[in-house]
């Protein structure tokens, strides 16, 4: 499926007649060089465990000190969060996002990077860069800007970018050079195209991920070094999986070589249902975040699904097989032990940033998957795969400070981290009541349109 086209028309849709919702002044967290969760239930991510009444130092965007609440001194002039009865949990990640270009509207960029960082997204891995998008990325990391943590790939290897192998290893080089994080590949690669990229990729030493071209197939790209799959992209097409029900040996032998590869999956699961039409449009426009999107944006969200269901070519039945084996080959992923990446590729369709990581999380849930996979997924295994980048994905000394704290246990229930009384980000401490008034800011803007 080519998205590129569609990616970035939707992005002229969505970046045109925009006002602003708050000023750059007023976009700025609660900051103070010390902050503390007193006599929090701290879900540290390290293991399956909760340790109840723990009071939580943080300093200089880092996590100081945990220990026993009645043990641990808060220091003085420290912003004490109160966390009795509440949950504190990593800041979840979303591993296929999108982050506007330099030339979208300043008031939009900043609306797209406050939705992921209000819903507990702490750290994004963008996966359409666009020229000049790097100085972004480094005043978010400096925390400059209310902003997920940002690693970026550069502008894509597609079908339309690139013409020869040569100009592959010439894009390769280029993007290494300019500092982006890894390669994005989407469709479009022929074989040669793929192999030079992945090969000069290896020699200089940068990651690619994303899609799996029809012409490289899944095999090949585990073989090649594909470093991420993203939206569990080539198993459906290997495993005949749009004709009937996968083959269980034949799954089995993926998983195997998946796992070989030491290749991490990137589900993206419920974007997946609305591409391939399984889910009705009614549910998808009642969605109730749509509000935080411009309605120019959501309006061709829903022409495109109308015109998708009512394609001549459009069949609800292999629709529905391919969601069903979609959720088989993901859990038989998890089961043979590949590492799975919480990401939902937003914004998209009905992908509405950090809200969309909620509905993600039901479909795992759906899955099989348990509350702690899931949790593991979105904070634990981010911080593996970004090791060498900085530290963070669990709750220790030394970590970085990008924290949920929420309502419930989310380890009994995953839904609770819907119920959160605030997010820190990089030791900056955003209460749910700014985070409820900022959100109704953004609706209010998007009405005025």
């Amino acid at each position: 499926m080519r998205l590129v086209p569609y990616l970035l028309a939707l992005l002229v849709v969505a970046t045109t007649n925009l006002t602003p919702s708050r000023s750059a002044k007023e976009q700025t967290a609660t900051k103070a060089p010390v902050a503390a969760f007193v006599n929090v239930n701290v879900v540290p991510m390290d293991r399956e465990r909760v340790i109840e009444r723990q009071t939580v130092i943080v300093r200089d965007g880092r996590i100081a000190e945990i220990g026993p609440a009645n043990k641990i001194k808060v220091p003085d002039g420290a912003t004490r969060i109160d966390g009795t009865g509440k949950y504190l949990m990593p800041g979840l990640a979303e591993m296929h996002g999108h982050i506007p270009p330099p030339n979208a509207p300043k008031e939009y960029t900043e609306a797209v990077l406050f939705l992921y960082v209000a819903n507990g997204i702490t750290t994004v891995r963008g996966m359409l860069g666009a020229p000049n998008q790097l100085e972004l990325r480094d005043k978010a990391n400096r925390g400059e800007i209310v902003s997920p943590a940002l690693y970026l790939a550069g502008p894509s290897f597609n079908g339309n970018s690139v013409n020869s192998p040569e100009q592959a290893v010439s894009m390769v080089r280029q993007q290494k050079q300019e500092g982006w994080d890894l390669l994005k590949v989407h469709p479009g690669l022929t074989r040669d195209e793929y192999d030079a990229m992945a090969k000069t990729a290896k020699e200089v030493g940068i990651r690619f991920a994303g899609h799996v071209p029809a012409d490289v197939g899944i095999i090949h790209a585990l073989e090649m070094g594909q470093e991420t799959i993203d939206h569990v992209d080539g198993y459906i097409e290997y495993l005949n999986g749009d004709t009937a029900p996968v083959d269980e040996t034949k799954l089995a032998d993926v998983v195997r070589r998946t796992k070989s590869a030491n290749a991490w999956i990137v589900p993206t699961m419920a974007l997946w249902e609305t591409l391939i039409g399984y889910t009705d449009l009614e549910p998808l426009a009642a969605m109730p975040e749509l509000k935080y999107a411009p309605p120019q944006q959501v309006e061709q969200w829903k022409i495109a699904h109308r015109n998708r269901l009512n394609h001549p070519s459009f069949d609800r039945k292999k629709a529905e097989l391919i969601a069903k084996n979609r959720m088989r080959i993901l859990k038989a992923l998890d089961d043979g032990g590949v590492r799975i990446l919480l990401g939902t590729d937003a914004p998209q369709q009905f992908s509405v940033p950090g809200f969309s990581i909620h509905r993600e999380i039901a479909l795992m849930v759906k899955c099989g998957f348990t509350p702690y996979q899931i949790i593991h997924s979105g904070t634990k295994n981010v911080g593996d795969y970004f090791k060498s980048k900085d530290n963070f994905g669990t709750i220790e000394a030394g970590k970085r400070a990008d924290l949920i704290l929420v309502e419930g246990n989310p380890l009994k229930d995953v839904a609770n981290i819907a119920k959160r009384a605030g997010v820190m980000w990089r030791g900056q401490w955003l209460p749910e009541s700014e985070i409820r008034k900022r959100l109704d800011g953004i609706a209010a803007s998007w009405r005025a349109q």
